[in-house]
């Protein structure tokens, strides 16, 4: 059964760095394009970073130079490595697929990690 845990997450103040982590129990794992998306309570999930198979990622332009996506295919294990940390990216953060994960035609998500950042 595919199973995504999300971990890393915390409270810090604005400036500080935070690694997140995510265990991806899927199939064929490392062929997979990978994402991370967030989560603000109110608004849509949107997508924050995704890496292909081969190891080429994007960013969406609000994180770009601040945020650094990788992938461990050995470990089944994907990255987020945050600096320069602001109030707005205060979030729950996901990972996933790139397309999203469906089990049984539902879009899979995991719990999730609550990064808080303020002064």
């Amino acid at each position: 059964q595919a199973q995504l845990v999300e971990s890393g997450g915390g409270w810090l103040q604005p400036g500080g760095s935070l690694r997140l982590s995510c265990a991806a129990s899927i199939s064929g794992f490392r062929s997979n394009d990978m994402a991370w998306y967030r989560q603000v309570p109110g608004k849509q999930r949107e997508l924050v970073a995704t890496i292909n198979s081969l190891g080429d990622t994007n960013y969406a332009h609000s994180v770009k130079g601040r945020f650094i996506i990788s992938r461990d295919n050995n470990m089944n294990t994907v990255y987020l490595q945050m600096s320069s940390l602001k109030p707005e990216d205060t979030a729950v953060y996901y990972c996933n697929t790139q397309p999203v994960l469906t089990i049984n035609g539902y879009k899979y998500w995991g719990q999730g990690t609550q990064v808080t950042v303020s002064s």
